[in-house]
């Protein structure tokens, strides 16, 4: 029964995606009043540096670990 659930979910997730919003109704504001593009890309560069952070921290950690086994 939880196999069908979730197959329900992720075929809905897939073939309705534009019923989905990721934005707070201030940042769309924002973003839609503005004429140029400066805030927009200010923001899309917040988040990458915002999702880069853990990555480098993953792997700086599972480099340690992996120098700590080798030797």
């Amino acid at each position: 029964m939880k196999k069908q659930i979730a197959f329900f979910v992720l075929v809905t997730l897939v073939f309705f995606p534009q019923e989905i919003e990721a934005q707070c109704a201030m940042c769309r504001a924002a973003l839609e009043s503005e004429a140029d593009n400066s805030q927009a890309e200010g923001i899309n560069n917040g988040i990458v540096y915002l999702m880069a952070i853990p990555y480098i921290l993953v792997g700086g950690l599972f480099y340690f670990i992996y120098r700590k086994v080798r030797n």
